[in-house]
């Protein structure tokens, strides 16, 4: 199972719908994870902390959204 993780700031939404702890426990249950780059900046973590915790850092939404299974995001996306 693939989970993407939009960037929501554009939106002015500083809030990140996962965090590098729930992507390594995401990861422990088999589920890969796809991080849009720059989804945590505003809430302070950077593309690495992500992909330190076994993550993918796509580089815009579309490559974010290819192949996924479930989208994970603080506000309704557009």
């Amino acid at each position: 199972m693939r989970i993407v993780v939009l960037d929501e700031s554009k939106s002015g939404e500083p809030r990140v719908a996962a965090t590098p702890e729930t992507v390594k426990k995401y990861a422990g249950i088999g589920a890969s994870v796809t991080v849009q780059a720059g989804a945590g900046l505003q809430a302070g973590i950077p593309d690495a902390d992500f992909e330190a915790a076994g993550a993918t850092v796509a580089k815009d939404m579309k490559g974010a959204l290819a192949e996924a299974d479930v989208l994970l995001a603080v506000g309704r996306p557009d």
